[in-house]
């Protein structure tokens, strides 16, 4: 059944506003048995030209959120062609992996790894999009992607938002935010949003009557002309065309599925939603009657098979990327007998592909939203390694593409994707129903090792061409049967078939990564026949690519996650000197950054603040507003600019504001940081270091945390050590020196603490933190300690490919845990086990959450160095074994488990790089 145009929202909003709906819904393959080959008819009389929203393939889309894209912005200033290659990799070509970029509205605090800024943080305030990172990605990408679309929505309200919307009356407020953010996107950028849902993100109850108000005042808006949009004469035409163009999505919920049958049985609400988003399962409802709007309500929508004869947009609008490094995980023994599960997996690669395939199977979703699908914040907040690119080390540029992506190009590259136009002439390839199928386990987290074909076919409106995706999660090879009928494929049956799986023995890593596997012709019968491969994913398209550059198209490798070392700017790489990093905040030493423009027509060179919304360099914000702005002098410094004013109301993860900075390999420094207390009303300044995981400011392993009555607290995470009192005044020098199992405390030059601690945690980032008072920071410095290693020179993953076991282990990468490293544990409680490590340098550390039952026997080199040896009762990415004193070379380490049980996370390691004579009271640790 198609769709019948020119049925506007309007005027659906006028029929009657209780229909009964269509018992006919478009029918799924039947299942596959086991063993039998998987036989799939494409017949081009199921290819639907007429469905222009809801079966129309429209790719993949990012989310953009929660801080998770904040050091992007550093990438692009310091490393621009590793930047605007990685545009170009996501969002350019002629077919883009990624078509979408969805903005989760900030609110300065925590909604999941961080806190994105506010645009508007009070009533008064400009808005302001360049504070948030995703306002500019999106204008960036369009610049390759000219067809991207961009959405918002919200979580957590700014203050004065919701002061207003807990009173019942704060619609107005709610729509002043969403309209002075999108224009100031407009004025800056010159996009204008495509989406909005009004909605807030993850609800379970549906909030109908806000969506139907927020599209009346929509598209009834006439104010274009106020200065404060900062819109020219000339712009406010157009802007207002474009803005009453918004669409609005409904509703994004997670853990409910209600805005489907609410809109099969609300005529306005049909007519005023035109895409519904819901997240983190692939599955329809399937309650009540088929004719009943409960029963598969998201498949009646994409289809058009519904009462008012209109398609909908359907969308997977917040899944994870994959958990962790490919790299690392085809290293795990969680597949039968022991043996790696290769891409495959539970949140694996093939996973993502399974989901997507699963999704449209089952509530033929036809679009996928990543969150994130770049990681571009530090390691050790809530949901680390979930995403397709990871960025987090902005000083080195070293950016790593996972396999997934991939994986991933095998929906997007051999189809036309996007959004059809109005005239229905842009050629965007349609999903069939009739030929896609998933038989995998799962909602979320979906299980292929069953076995159970799983497929999705895409094909060209004028059913020239078409594209079926099969994966196969499973450790048994898969039967494919294929015959195009009712399709025009020309005088040349030929079909291609892409294949990506994990390496065979003796190859290169990414030798079988989306490379040709082969080219079949029909039999007889009509029918393509291929046996595809345990562990992998096959694309079979009647395209040619064979020799299409973009297609066999390499990612671009990783560069070495350089240890952030400069010099007193804090700007250039410098590891001669006693600074490791300092900041104050001018950026005089940074230069004009490019910025997309025009709707993506130019690039603009913008100055470097300006660029970024004030936001400082390197920092990563878990809670609060942290930002570069004048002091009385006419100074840049940092401020924290919550007050109680605006203070944190509706955060999910609920912290004082608290941001980080810096390497996760720092160890042994001396941090030092001016704070100032601007807010009359009081105030705290708190300083941290060694930080590995966690989002609050008591998350550093050791702060010191003054106020301007100089009263000071020394805490070990959250546990007061100490406390004490100095002068009152308006501003200190704090400062924290860690150096091996001594921290030592300053305020204004003057020790006020030493601690001793009998179990030190060894390494981590800065911290800053405040109250919820206005508070300023300056000339932050890292500094060097005499005598001891400043800094672990690499980390090797317990799954890298270069350690080597022996002995009973288990190698977990599935349901791993963010705060592991890659998510990957290798863990085994079988005396005589052994771990074998190549590395250079004079030590190596153990890292990994452990009991302190494992007792270890220790070979460097083939000679022992430590019989018996006990291991310490750690937490996650702690150190539980500690060698040090090697001569600086290669060196080869084995680890023998001789009783209790060891868990293997990671390995740092150390070079001989020290500065000043090492003191032979404290060895340099």
């Amino acid at each position: 059944m198609g769709m019948k145009r020119g049925f506007g929202w309007a005027s659906l909003a006028a029929a009657t506003t209780t229909m009964a709906l269509a018992a006919g819904v478009t029918a799924a393959p039947a299942a596959h048995s086991a063993d039998d080959p998987v036989q799939i008819v494409i017949d081009g009389h199921d290819v639907r030209a007429d469905n222009v929203h809801g079966l129309t393939y429209k790719g993949l889309g990012l989310l953009s959120c929660n801080s998770t894209s904040n050091l992007l912005m550093d990438y692009k200033a310091e490393h621009p062609q590793r930047y605007w290659q990685l545009i170009r990799v996501l969002f350019g070509g002629r077919n883009p992996l990624i078509n979408h970029v969805k903005i989760e509205m900030g609110s300065d605090t925590n909604t999941s790894t961080g806190s994105d800024p506010a645009t508007m943080r009070t009533a008064d305030e400009l808005a302001d999009a360049s504070r948030s990172p995703g306002f500019q990605l999106a204008a960036d990408a369009k610049t390759v992607n000219p067809g991207l679309k961009v959405s918002i929505l919200r979580w957590v309200m700014p203050q004065w938002v919701q002061t207003e919307w807990n009173k019942g009356t704060g619609t107005d407020e709610m729509y002043r935010w969403y309209k002075e953010t999108i224009l100031d996107a407009y004025e800056k950028y010159g996009y204008m949003v495509d989406y909005v849902d009004p909605d807030t993100n993850e609800t379970t109850k549906p909030d109908v009557s806000f969506v139907k108000w927020y599209k009346s005042a929509l598209v009834s808006d006439t104010e274009f002309a106020d200065p404060r949009y900062g819109l020219t004469p000339r712009q406010q035409a157009a802007a207002a065309t474009a803005y009453h163009n918004i669409k609005i999505v409904a509703s994004d919920e997670n853990t409910t599925k209600n805005i489907g049958p609410a809109m099969l049985t609300d005529t306005e609400l049909f007519g005023t939603v035109d895409a519904v988003g819901y997240h983190y399962t692939t599955e329809d409802r399937l309650d009540g009657t088929p004719d009943s709007a409960t029963y598969r309500p998201y498949t009646k929508l994409a289809t058009g098979d519904n009462s008012y004869g209109q398609d909908k947009e359907v969308w997977y609008s917040e899944g994870v990327g994959s958990f962790g490094w490919t790299d690392y995980r085809v290293n795990n023994t969680e597949g039968p007998n022991g043996a790696s599960t290769g891409i495959g997996g539970v949140q694996s690669a093939l996973d993502l592909a399974n989901r997507s395939v699963k999704s449209y199977a089952n509530s033929k979703r036809t679009h996928y939203i990543f969150q994130p699908a770049i990681g571009a914040f530090y390691e050790g907040a809530q949901y680390s390694h979930k995403e397709l690119v990871s960025a987090r080390d902005p000083w080195s540029g070293s950016i790593h593409y996972d396999a997934a992506v991939y994986v991933m190009q095998h929906f997007t590259q051999f189809a036309r994707t996007g959004w059809e136009n109005s005239g229905n002439t842009a050629g965007i390839w349609r999903t069939v129903p009739e030929a896609s199928y998933s038989g995998v386990s799962g909602t979320e987290n979906v299980d292929g090792s069953n076995g159970a074909p799983s497929y999705m076919t895409l094909a060209d409106p004028k059913t020239r061409d078409f594209s079926t995706i099969a994966v196969n999660d499973s450790d048994r090879t898969r039967s494919y049967r294929i015959k195009a009928e009712n399709m025009d494929l020309g005088g040349d049956p030929t079909m291609e078939v892409w294949e990506t799986r994990a390496a065979d023995p003796g190859q290169a890593y990414d030798a079988n990564f989306k490379h040709l596997a082969a080219e079949i012709r029909p039999d007889g019968d009509g029918y393509y026949t291929y046996t595809v491969q345990p562990r992998s994913i096959v694309t079979f398209t009647t395209l040619d690519r064979s020799r299409d550059k973009e297609t066999l198209r390499r990612l671009p490798g990783s560069a070495a996650r350089t240890v952030l070392d400069t010099d007193a700017t804090g700007k250039r790489h410098d590891t001669r000197d006693d600074v490791l990093y300092a900041d104050d905040f001018g950026y005089e030493e940074e230069g004009r950054v490019q910025v997309g423009a025009d709707d993506g027509a130019r690039k603009v060179s913008r100055p470097y603040l300006v660029s970024r919304g004030n936001q400082p360099r390197y920092l990563v914000d878990q809670t609060g507003a942290w930002e570069v702005g004048e002091d009385a002098d006419g100074d840049n410094v940092l401020y924290q600019y919550l007050d109680q004013s605006m203070k944190d109301t509706g955060a999910w993860n609920r912290n004082t504001p608290n941001t980080t900075v810096g390497d996760f390999r720092w160890e042994n420094y001396k941090a030092s940081v001016d704070v100032s207390f601007p807010d009359p009303q009081g105030g705290l300044a708190t300083l941290g270091v060694r930080q590995q995981k966690g989002m609050a400011a008591t998350d550093a392993a050791y702060s010191l945390g003054i106020g301007p009555a100089g009263n000071w607290t020394f805490h070990r995470y959250g546990t007061v050590v100490r406390t004490g009192t100095v002068a009152a005044a308006d501003g200190y020098r704090l400062a924290v020196e860690a150096r091996g199992a001594t921290v030592t405390a300053y305020v204004d030059g003057q020790a006020v603490v030493t601690y001793q601690d009998p179990a030190p945690a060894t390494g981590g980032r800065v911290k800053l933190g405040t109250d919820f008072h206005r508070t300023a920071f300056d000339d932050l410095l890292v500094e060097k300690v005499a005598g001891y290693t400043p800094y672990a020179t690499a980390l090797i993953d317990n799954m890298d490919r270069s350690v080597a076991y022996d002995g009973t282990w288990s190698r977990n990468a599935s349901l791993g845990d963010a705060m592991n490293w890659y998510r990957t544990t290798s863990t085994s409680a079988t005396a005589g086990a052994t771990v074998t490590v190549p590395f250079r340098g004079t030590g190596i550390d153990v890292i990994g959450g452990n009991d302190a039952s494992a007792v270890l026997d220790v070979l460097v080199d083939g000679r022992p160095v430590a019989v018996d040896a006990r291991t310490t009762a750690t937490d996650k990415r702690q150190v539980t074994y500690s060698l040090r004193g090697l001569p600086d070379a290669r060196h080869t380490v084995v680890f023998t488990l001789k009783s209790g049980k060891l868990v293997l996370d990671a390995f740092t390691t150390f070079s001989g790089e020290v500065a000043g004579r090492v003191s032979p009271a404290a060895p340099a640790p």
